[in-house]
């Protein structure tokens, strides 16, 4: 059996018993069933992970103490900042857990001119921290020791004018540039990437305005959500830690 790897937002000690966080309790306890005496892997976003005993699993509350330190690192070279028009339905939630798989280092839910979805104050929170949520269970199904920053959703035209030294790009069906023409990114990637409706002619502009580089995926149109990936899986593929 594989060994779970939960994420513990906490400090982490070898020898040092730490009560569970109560999503990581409900899961092994409820789900997996485990018992006082098995063994976990814990890691906090920090870098590495803990291998660590269950010793005490209650109802509600799970304790858990780590007895060997890995520096195990299975983070790309390759710093991936993902900005994402918001989609309808569940397209954003499959998003951000494909991309976190693949990856990823930053995603900014971004609302655009063709947005379609409409989120403000408790409904905006509550959304934001399930697609935390959403990375994190993905960093812990794939065997990840950091998780991916989601940032709070904020309009195009802020994260555009936000001062990076990143290689800066965008996707158009009519682009001179595809993945393999592009240099070397050695300061990361900030891609953008629209909603289901696509940016309007304005937006294209302002990209262009604030240095973003058009590029193509190839002949066909792809939906937001296999844009996305499709453009993930090159860069890595490309520029990272992707193998074929």
């Amino acid at each position: 059996m594989r060994i779970p790897h939960i994420y513990q937002p906490s400090e982490l000690k070898l020898h040092s018993p730490v009560q569970l966080h109560e999503d990581a309790a409900g899961h092994l306890g409820r789900v997996l069933r485990m018992r006082e005496g098995d063994t976990v892997s814990l890691f906090n976003g920090e870098g590495g992970e803990y291998l660590a005993t269950l010793t005490e699993v209650g109802k509600k509350h799970i304790y858990a103490t780590p007895f060997e330190f890995q520096a195990r690192d299975v983070e790309s070279p390759l710093k991936i900042h993902l900005g994402q028009g918001i989609s309808r339905g569940d397209k954003m939630d499959f998003t951000i857990q494909k991309s976190v798989e693949l990856g990823i280092t930053e995603i900014t839910p971004l609302f655009t001119e063709r947005c379609g979805v409409k989120l403000s104050g408790d409904r905006l929170e509550k959304k934001h921290q399930q697609w935390q949520k959403i990375a994190i269970a993905a960093a812990e199904q794939s065997g990840r020791n950091f998780v991916t920053i989601i940032h709070p959703p904020i309009e195009l035209h802020t994260w555009l004018a936000e001062q990076s030294a990143e290689l800066k790009l965008t996707l158009h069906p009519r682009a001179e540039h595809s993945i393999k023409t592009l240099p070397t990114p050695s300061q990361g990637v900030r891609f953008l990437v629209g909603p289901e409706g696509g940016f309007s002619d304005a937006e294209m502009l302002s990209t262009q305005q604030q240095g973003f580089i058009d590029v193509r995926l190839g002949p066909r149109v792809l939906r937001t959500e296999t844009a996305a990936l499709t453009v993930l899986s090159a860069l890595q593929l490309q520029f990272g830690d992707l193998a074929l």
